[in-house]
Order: C-alpha cells, then sequence, then structure tokens
C-alpha cells in the first residue's frame, strides 16, 4: 500500500518554499523565507468520539519585515471524504488555541477521483443568520492540466505533475517531461531521488507505456536525453542492489550472484520490450546468456536501438 501522507508530507516539508512559490504566490510575498520551522507531530484528540488526529504539517513562519509570525497548516487528502471540511475547522480551531497565531489552511486534493470540485468552506448557519464561515485554500490536482507547469523550473511540479489530470495516452509523455524537468533542476542526489521516487510510485506504467516511454525518449534532445537516461539508469542499479542486499541477507553467495543476474535481465526485457516490442525466443535467449556487467550494458546502448537490427548487431559483437 501507498502511504500518500507521508510521501506527500516528505515532498512538501522538503519543497516548502517551491509549493508555496508555485500554487501560492500571495502568501510567498509576505512570507520571510529564512524564518520557517516545521512543529513537532501536533496531535488533537475528540474525547467524545474517542478519536486522535494528526495534522500532517504544521510550520511557522514570521511575516517579511514584520516581527510576528503565522502558521501555515497544510493537509494531503488522498480520498474523498464526507465532513472534511469540519476536520480542517477543527483543526484551525485547535491550532489557533493552542498557539494564538494567526493560521493559513491549505489542503491538497491528491485522489483522482471524483472530478468535481471539492469544497472549500465550513458553514454554521441558521436561516437569515451565519454564525461561522471558515474558508481554506484548494489546490485539487486532478483538476489542473500538467502541461501548464511544463516550463516552472520547480522541483515540485516536477513531482505533482505525476498526479494531475492526465489523459490515459498521455502517462507515458507526463512521466517523461516530469523526469526531463527533474533533471534541468541539477538537484543534489538525496532530492533528485525523493522526487523521481515520487514520480515512479504514481505514474507506474505498463509494459506497452514503457515502451512508449522509450521511444519518447529518443525524440528528445541529447542534453536533456542524457539527464532522464541518468535518472532511469540509476532505478536499475536501485533493483540491482536491493537484489544484492537480499542475496546478503539469506547468506547465499550463489543466490546473491544469480539474484542479481536475475534483477538485471528482468529491468534489460522490460527496457528492450518497450523499445523494440515483444522479441522472439531466440533473441531473449541470446539476451539470458549475458553476464551481469554485458546487461548493464546493453541498458545502457539499447536507448539508441531504432530497429531489431540494432539489437542483433550489438549482440554479435558481444
Amino acid at each position: 500500500m501507498v502511504d500518500h501522507d507521508r510521501l506527500f508530507k516528505e515532498l512538501l516539508t522538503t519543497f516548502f518554499v517551491e509549493f508555496v512559490d508555485l500554487f501560492f504566490e500571495d502568501v510567498s510575498g509576505y512570507l520571510d523565507r529564512n524564518s520557517i520551522s516545521f512543529l513537532d507531530k501536533e496531535l488533537f484528540t475528540d474525547v467524545t468520539a474517542g478519536e486522535q488526529f494528526e495534522a500532517d504539517i504544521v510550520a511557522k513562519v514570521r511575516f517579511l519585515d514584520r516581527d510576528t509570525y503565522f502558521l501555515v497548516h497544510i493537509e494531503n487528502q488522498s480520498s474523498c471524504e464526507a465532513g472534511f471540511d469540519f476536520r480542517m475547522y477543527r483543526y484551525f480551531a485547535r491550532l489557533y488555541e493552542k498557539f494564538r497565531l494567526p493560521v493559513y489552511p491549505i489542503v491538497v486534493y491528491s485522489f483522482n477521483e471524483p472530478l468535481r470540485a471539492a469544497p472549500n468552506i465550513h458553514r454554521v448557519e441558521f436561516p437569515g443568520f451565519t454564525v461561522l464561515e471558515f474558508h481554506y485554500r484548494v489546490l485539487q490536482l486532478n483538476r489542473l492540466n500538467w502541461r501548464d507547469y511544463l516550463r516552472q523550473e520547480n522541483p515540485v511540479a516536477g513531482a505533482l505533475m505525476a498526479k494531475m489530470r492526465i489523459a490515459p495516452g498521455e502517462r507515458p509523455r507526463v512521466k517523461l517531461e516530469c523526469l526531463r524537468l527533474l533533471a534541468t533542476l541539477r538537484l543534489d542526489p538525496a532530492r533528485m531521488k525523493m522526487i523521481s521516487g515520487f514520480v515512479d510510485i504514481y505514474l507506474k506504467l505498463s509494459a506497452e507505456e514503457e515502451r512508449l516511454f522509450a521511444m519518447e525518449l529518443a525524440t528528445i534532445g541529447p542534453g536533456d536525453r542524457e539527464g532522464v537516461v541518468e535518472i532511469v539508469t540509476s532505478w536499475m542499479e536501485e533493483g540491482i542492489a536491493r537484489g544484492r542486499e537480499e542475496g546478503i541477507a539469506r547468506g547465499r553467495e550463489e543466490g546473491l550472484i544469480q539474484g542479481k543476474q536475475e534483477e538485471a535481465l528482468i529491468l534489460v526485457q522490460r527496457l528492450l520490450n518497450r523499445r523494440l516490442g515483444q522479441l522472439d525466443t531466440e533473441i531473449l535467449e541470446r539476451v539470458r546468456t549475458l553476464s551481469v556487467a554485458e546487461l548493464e550494458a546493453l541498458s545502457e546502448a539499447l536507448l539508441d536501438f531504432h530497429e531489431l537490427a540494432a539489437l542483433i548487431t550489438w549482440l554479435d559483437q558481444k
């Protein structure tokens, strides 16, 4: 099961300023970027219902050029939930009561369905008299068009395009564009891995989609292509490394070597299938005889293959 809350919390705390810059430009204008601190886990207990709730992200920030602070509360909501507007109000009320600071509430709706606009208000009213009208900001990803964020030099755009409105046939293209944007940002390895992993989780491709992804990859410029290939290759290396670690845990050196080769072979076959289509048995048998080092070399070389003859030539040379 995907831990949506953890993934979004890691992304939005690591790139908090970039998130605000991208989606809440008005807040970005009065936020002191050097003052941000994240509060410890905020737990709220409903004694009457016997339930406990935890706020996803609460950041304490200072107003720009003022010696006063406010809180930014961000909730990720990965499913459509009745009564969520009341929960947002309850969080607001508890935070406001506890810290006596203004609270800026934001909801990131990351579910795929429904597509209708999610609520952004909680009311208590009587005929002719409104007691309470609580508003919160909403970022509903499935109502955003990924194309609008293609040219944003922002790591959060590179990650969240994977959760925006995407037609089924566009999935390989969107994954490629997410990785291309990520490659241009030149982040440190840890942050690069975080976002590329986020994209890979939310845009898992079928075998046919992977083949289309490879075809799209072959059409982009050499500079961009090199960066994307580096990310894809790192996924392969991590897969091989996982096989190695499992072999060590089992304490069987023979199993380690075999597991590493099988992992490399599976990954290379997936790349070949999406690049050249389904291969016949004879070709597959030749690929299976390759060593781990040769499989790794083939994983890089095959991105230049445009037809089956190129693969056969490469195998003949080996």
